[in-house]
């Protein structure tokens, strides 16, 4: 037996036990902080080996933006440009799809020879 809905019904029961176990770790463990996890890895590797954090150098050096305005609308940017780029190509393949369909339609079936 088939369900019409099953997909809608999986991610509904995802998104369920997604917020369920999000309210349960965030009951149980009070007074805890999101770290990133650039954080985290850099601390567990100067706790590992000996060096203090503040002596790790980027092999490439990085630009720093002058200000946290700055770095979001970058950000903003870059994910713009992303979706855009992401955007034309499902289009452009969408469209291919369309034009095929209706090509087919436009050449009907093949006519039958008589003989």
């Amino acid at each position: 037996m088939t369900y019409k809905y099953t997909l809608e019904l999986l991610t509904g029961i995802a998104i369920v036990g997604f917020c369920a176990l999000f309210l349960y770790t965030s009951a149980t463990m009070s007074g805890a902080e999101f770290a990133g996890s650039d954080n985290v890895g850099s601390g567990l590797i100067a706790q590992l080996s000996g060096t203090p954090v503040e002596n790790f150098q980027p092999l490439i050096p990085q630009w720093v933006p002058p200000s946290g305005e700055i770095e979001a609308c970058l950000f903003a940017l870059q994910a713009a440009v992303g979706g855009i780029l992401v955007g034309g190509v499902f289009g452009f393949w969408f469209g291919q799809a369309r034009g095929s369909k209706a090509k087919w339609k436009r050449q009907g079936p093949a006519p039958e020879q008589e003989a």
